[in-house]
């Protein structure tokens, strides 16, 4: 295998339990100026990012413990609002704007979604994780609202980053080989 692109591409994991060392916003603002470097297809660029670090974490939590039902907040709440404001060090919400034009949006979000795949990219690559999630709450109203979204927003994704520690990545899972996946048409 080749060294680069292509071994940050098929090293990278998903990354559910962090380190304690925590994200500066400078590294932070780096790594988005480097994602931003996605392809779009509009004048503008159709992202924007809400981010949640340090004592900011609680208003994450508020926002995803809103959605939770009486009963959900009793049996899940005490362990998810430790997991987003103790456990997670930086959460970021990735949001486009919404258009009416089919065609638009469908540029926008997949615009979006190779941000962030570059976002996981070169944070791979400066020892941190990321947990991309569509998660339910994502479509909640009062996630929304509490996390500022505007009403012409949608959300792509919530990401969860921070630094790993090497002996807690998990192992690959297979991929099928492209040559079982590609319809031939050679003329």
């Amino acid at each position: 295998m080749h060294n680069g692109i292509e071994r940050t591409i098929r090293d990278r994991r998903t990354i559910r339990s962090f380190s304690d060392k925590e994200i500066s916003e400078e590294t932070l603002i780096r790594l988005l100026n480097a994602a931003v470097w996605a392809p779009f297809h509009s004048r503008a660029e159709p992202w924007r990012f809400i981010v949640y670090m340090k004592d900011g974490r609680q208003a994450f939590a508020d926002a995803v413990l809103s959605t939770y039902t009486q009963e959900e907040l009793e049996r899940y709440g005490e362990g998810a609002r430790y997991e987003y404001e103790q456990e997670t060090p930086v959460h970021i919400i990735v949001v486009i704007r919404e258009d009416k034009h089919p065609g638009k949006m469908e540029d926008a979000l997949l615009a979006a979604a190779s941000l962030i795949q570059n976002l996981q990219l070169l944070a791979w690559e400066w020892g941190m994780g990321v947990v991309w999630k569509t998660h339910e709450f994502n479509r909640e109203d009062a996630f929304k609202q509490k996390a500022g979204i505007m009403a012409n927003e949608k959300i792509v994704g919530t990401l969860h980053l921070g630094y790993f520690t090497p002996d807690k990545i998990p192992k690959a899972k297979l991929r099928k080989q492209a040559e079982q996946l590609v319809t031939w048409h050679r003329g």
